[in-house]
């Protein structure tokens, strides 16, 4: 008896694997502002809105903002690259489960389903960083070589988010409960990373905890980001997490959840129609 399997993850077809991940990520994006009188701004004011009401309250009533050059610009680039990674797993949790008409109707490589999902919200956090550079030159931010560093920044991020929205996609097929537990979690995160603080302000504490945080890949990389985008005199990551070699757990857990995510999504695409 021959055993049938379903469409695998990616097909080996390169060029329609790109195509149609191509398709549905700008097919979402047109439609997210379809019929929407105020369009991309409903999308930046989310980020916006938080970063006011965050403003407000550690900066001018907890005051963790004191000393800390630039505090507004920090905590917003910050917000939106965060925003980046919550926004895209937030959605990608559920994403086949919203493509199940396509899933059930239609051979296609499952994996472009996530990955069409991240780059959708990739294109929203390309115009978000516009409003991000328009609020540096509004805190007098200093334009410097480093600010090179941002498109590997954001490669790295692209590629952790990738992972982990693999890795939830294809669990919320079969256990349902992934969706809650990952809100948590993510809210968790948040507050784990350092947006809302100085990573130089939980050292002073503990630095220790200061350096097991930052093994966190979405804290090294907004922490870098801070370094190279918004003061050399915040700490770099490499600083951060107690020099440039220990920079290796989070490159390497970010690194391992990808191709985690990759094997995992690779193995369960197959039946992914089935358990639907």
């Amino acid at each position: 008896m021959v055993e049938m399997t379903g469409p695998s993850a990616t097909s080996g077809d390169w060029r329609r694997f790109y195509h149609l991940t191509r398709t549905l990520a700008v097919t979402d994006f047109k439609v997210r502002f379809y019929d929407s009188a105020l369009g991309y701004l409903w999308t930046l004011m989310k980020p916006m809105l938080f970063f006011g009401v965050l403003y407000v309250v550690f900066s001018l009533i907890v005051r963790v903002g004191d000393g800390v050059e630039h505090y507004p610009a920090m905590l917003v680039s910050g917000i939106v690259l965060f925003f980046f990674f919550s926004e895209a797993t937030a959605k990608g949790v559920t994403s086949v489960l919203d493509r199940e008409n396509l899933v059930r109707k239609i051979h296609f490589p499952r994996m472009v389903i996530p990955l069409s999902g991240v780059l959708t919200n990739t294109f929203f956090l390309l115009l978000n960083l516009v409003a991000v550079f328009v609020f540096f030159a509004i805190d007098r931010v200093e334009v410097r070589l480093s600010w090179l560093q941002l498109p590997v920044l954001l490669a790295l991020l692209f590629l952790f988010t990738i992972g982990v929205t693999m890795v939830l996609s294809v669990l919320y097929v079969p256990a349902r409960d992934v969706k809650p537990i990952w809100e948590v979690l993510s809210q968790a995160l948040f507050y784990f990373t350092p947006v809302l603080y100085p990573i130089s302000l939980v050292a002073d504490q503990n630095e220790r905890l200061a350096q097991l945080a930052m093994c966190n890949p979405l804290a090294a990389i907004i922490q870098q980001s801070h370094h190279a985008m918004v003061d050399p005199d915040h700490p770099s990551a490499a600083a951060a997490i107690g020099g440039a070699p220990r920079l290796l757990i989070p490159l390497g857990i970010l690194v391992g959840t990808f191709l985690f995510g990759l094997w995992l999504f690779n193995r369960m695409a197959p039946r992914i129609a089935e358990e639907l």
